[in-house]
């Protein structure tokens, strides 16, 4: 076996084992797309890298360069759900003719690269990736050079597709079962008592642990109402609703986050919302239902999407939306409280903030989650107990 590699085909592989090895970028197949090579990680400060090998001969070749890769970058952030997207464009052949020092590119920076040395005259992509000055370090040449390149990026991508299975695998969903048999269990015992299938009346509902705002409660000792509320549906269409909700969402977040961290998102989110309920509650009103908890399991699925933004995409049209849909049909049609929804959506993104991604978020992600969390309480608590 006998493989030749020019100047330019080494300075590419180079290029391509750094930002798939020691930055997490990862590969980007787009159809049509020649002499070029797209990286992507949506958490770096450029979510998309361009290596082109394309020759360049003018201006006017360059400038359709940049139009087309305008183009592509739009159809990735709409797929990706992207509010931003930079790119770093390396251009490996550019011709004379080409004045890339005059070019200003909005979300776009350009360098031109004829030998590995010349990223050190970039002091924007040091700044950003100070480690790339390094690569200049290899001295394998040719055959040796693409094997031991190829090696180590071949080894990347099994660690990584060994994380994607562990955190994507299907773990049974015990805590969502328990969740969907307490809340039924709790309903049956509420018909039991010769309640209304299609509206239970305060009484039952406040006997069984119904909210009621703290004025109305007059006692810490009854705040537990802020979690047994959250098991308790006022009529059949409303338990069948967010049984629906929770079956749909609850496997697949209890799977991503762990079960622990799910009953905390799931548990946090809808006493937070709770809070925020009590806050808008008149004198004696009871509340009930686990809206403000599922909603926080949407928070956090979209905080797990932030980081697995091609997943995001997928589940935003079959499940996202639908429930969404469901539960504002719910809103208008049933008067469920809209302010507990929209908070446990917030407080949702919080806790899974705070509990983190496995494999993507970092302690310092963590620690901003943890503060935002406790601040969000903090104020929480004041305004209803302390004011």
């Amino acid at each position: 076996m006998n493989i030749t590699l020019n100047k330019n085909d080494e300075i590419v592989m180079k290029l391509i084992h750094y930002f798939i090895t020691e930055q997490g970028y990862n590969p980007i197949v787009l159809h049509g797309a020649k002499d070029e090579i797209w990286l992507e990680n949506s958490e770096q400060e450029y979510q998309i890298v361009r290596i082109v090998t394309n020759y360049i001969h003018n201006d006017e070749q360059f400038d359709f360069d940049i139009y087309r890769t305008q183009q592509i970058m739009k159809r990735i952030k709409r797929k990706t759900f992207s509010l931003r997207m930079n790119a770093l464009s390396i251009f490996i052949n550019l011709g004379e003719n080409v004045h890339l020092k005059d070019t200003e590119i909005e979300n776009i920076d350009c360098i031109e690269i004829k030998n590995i040395d010349d990223i050190k005259q970039y002091e924007f992509v040091t700044e950003t990736f100070p480690t790339i000055t390094k690569i200049d370090k290899v001295t394998e040449k040719g055959l040796e050079l693409f094997l031991k390149l190829t090696e180590e990026i071949n080894q990347k991508n099994q660690e990584d597709a060994v994380k994607a299975e562990e955190v994507f695998s299907k773990k049974r969903p015990v805590v969502t079962y328990a969740l969907l048999i307490s809340s039924l269990v709790l309903f049956l015992a509420m018909l039991l008592t010769g309640a209304n299938l299609f509206d239970l009346d305060a009484v039952t509902l406040y006997n069984f642990g119904g909210l009621i705002n703290f004025e109305s409660m007059g006692s810490t000792q009854e705040l537990y109402r802020l979690i047994t509320s959250l098991f308790l549906q006022y009529s059949v269409v409303h338990l069948l609703f967010n049984s629906y909700a929770l079956y749909v969402l609850g496997p697949q977040i209890e799977s991503f986050f762990g079960k622990a961290k799910f009953l905390m998102i799931y548990l946090g989110s809808g006493i937070l919302s709770g809070l925020v309920s009590m806050l808008f509650q008149d004198y004696g009103l009871v509340s009930v239902g686990s809206n403000g908890a599922i909603f926080g399991l949407l928070g956090a699925l979209l905080y797990f999407g932030y980081h697995y933004r091609i997943y995001l995409g997928t589940v935003m049209k079959s499940q996202i939306i639908p429930i969404l849909l469901f539960n504002f049909l719910l809103i208008f049609l049933y008067g469920v409280n809209i302010v507990s929804c929209f908070s446990g959506l917030f407080s949702g993104y919080l806790i899974a903030k705070l509990v983190g991604v496995k494999y993507k978020s970092t302690k310092a992600d963590q620690v901003n989650g943890f503060i935002m969390t406790a601040l969000f309480t903090i104020f929480l608590c004041y305004m209803n107990f302390f004011r």
